[in-house]
């Protein structure tokens, strides 16, 4: 079984850019808080459905501090040691219905200066791998129509999706059964 909670993966983005993925720590609060800051207002909006200007202590906790059980957090990083700049984070929470066994709902974030590099494929392609070692069938989302890059990323992973509008958002559904 792969290790979520030690998870560590280097890739290469499509422009040649060297990242690191790996597991989301609690120490991470100060690079998470300073990404979120410098994240603009869409940017924020699309993730979040609502706009904020910060973080609060419980939602930093909840973002950097994952049982990696039924949260699994991942995280991209450019650079080295100190210099690592967080560039993205991805994460699945176990759907709690059980009406719904073996599916999670997914999340990303990208930073302003790395949209459109390949994060999000990224950290989607590595949260599949360890979604479905533990048996998970299928991954939800809910993204807002106008947020056509994540819509996008999901296409592009090559994994079977449907949408379906609910309400204001579109519900997309990806199966990870195995191609």
């Amino acid at each position: 079984m792969i290790d979520a909670r030690s998870y560590l993966a280097s890739e290469t983005l499509r422009d040649g850019t060297p990242v690191t993925v790996r597991a989301i720590r609690p120490d991470d609060w100060r690079a998470v808080l300073s990404a979120f800051q410098g994240l603009d207002r869409e940017a924020v909006y699309t993730r979040f459905f609502t706009y904020k200007k910060t973080l609060n202590d419980d939602e930093l906790r909840r973002i950097t501090e994952v049982d990696f059980d039924r949260v699994v957090a991942l995280v991209a990083t450019a650079g080295n040691g100190n210099e690592a700049q967080l560039t993205g984070g991805g994460r699945y929470a176990l759907n709690e219905a059980a009406s719904e066994p073996n599916s999670a709902e997914v999340a990303f974030i990208t930073s302003t200066d790395f949209r459109g590099r390949g994060i999000a494929s990224l950290l989607l392609k590595h949260l599949t791998a360890i979604a479905r070692d533990r048996g998970l069938t299928r991954f939800d989302a809910q993204v807002l129509p106008q947020n056509r890059a994540m819509l996008s990323v999901f296409r592009r992973s090559g994994l079977p999706m449907t949408t379906q509008f609910n309400g204001d958002v579109l519900a997309v559904t990806m199966s990870l059964a195995a191609a």
